[in-house]
């Protein structure tokens, strides 16, 4: 005769279900695990390539040195053009109400999406001798194309939108009480905007000029494509990493621990800045 089939308990349906809820329950911290190994491990492994003291001897090259001042330079020029030029398209986008807004705001996000090196033929089309704007140029005896100033068009096209868009949510934050109070005492839009929109907005235009910095810092496909490697002249930090990386990977190891390091740091003062309590 065949044995009679045991039916399940609820005894036994309860333990069942309490395996499958703490087998779930532990995906998410196995799967965050994970994916915080991969991005820990990468950086990990530049920082512990070197001893402390040679990645110090091989900060000192001249190769390095020069790599870094160029960057540092470019990057600060090309945040402080992109901050001038993009606060008043900033401010239109947050204030007004337009045909082709919509539009407008795919066109100032899409070089964030864009492939860099894309971005560089782009460039390179635009400016470039035979390029739309190149020609006029060149009559004017203007070459940009492989000289510094493509480094910093390049830097500017990839990291503008960061400014924008942080700039822009800066400004839609600002209370319209204070906009209906300054036009009530017949303030001027340039009085109303430097000194109730600016002040207002002023921690969202600090992030967005440090993560457009940021960004320029650390650009490569764009400038490489449009400015190419020129030691002293366009040779970039990301660059320089790149061309040590196939002779001297010490060297490339030190350039990309200065750009963590760089990098980590402006982070870090960001969230500590936003953490901040405001009066």
């Amino acid at each position: 005769m065949r044995p009679p089939s045991r039916l399940p308990t609820p005894e036994s349906r309860g333990r069942h279900a309490r395996g499958w809820s703490a087998a779930l329950t532990g995906l998410p911290a196995v799967g965050g695990a994970v994916f915080l190994v991969l991005l820990v491990l990468p950086m990990l492994s530049l920082v512990i390539r070197l001893p402390p003291g040679d990645l110090l001897s091989r900060l000192g090259q001249p190769l390095i040195v020069q790599a870094l001042r160029l960057s540092l330079e470019t990057s600060i020029v090309s945040t402080m053009a992109v901050t001038i030029l993009g606060l008043p398209l900033a401010h239109l986008l947050a204030m007004r109400q337009f045909p082709g807004k919509r539009l407008l705001e795919v066109l100032i996000d899409l070089p964030m999406v864009l492939p860099p090196t894309v971005a560089g033929v782009g460039l390179l089309l635009a400016f470039g001798r035979a390029g739309t704007l190149g020609r006029a140029l060149s009559a004017l005896g203007v070459t940009i194309p492989f000289t510094t100033l493509a480094v910093i068009l390049a830097q500017m096209f990839v990291a503008g939108p960061f400014l924008v868009n942080s700039a822009r949510a800066g400004f839609e934050e600002v209370d319209t009480k204070y906009l209906r109070a300054a036009a009530t005492l017949r303030a001027s839009p340039a009085y109303t905007f430097l000194r109730i929109v600016l002040p207002l907005s002023l921690p969202s235009l600090v992030a967005g000029a440090a993560m457009t910095w940021a960004r320029a810092l650390g650009e490569f496909g764009a400038t490489i494509t449009f400015a190419g490697n020129f030691p002293g002249r366009t040779q970039t930090m990301p660059l320089a990493v790149y061309e040590a990386l196939q002779s001297d990977v010490d060297a490339a190891v030190a350039l990309s621990v200065m750009l963590l390091l760089v990098s980590a740091g402006l982070l870090l003062t960001l969230r500590t800045v936003s953490a901040a309590p405001r009066r």
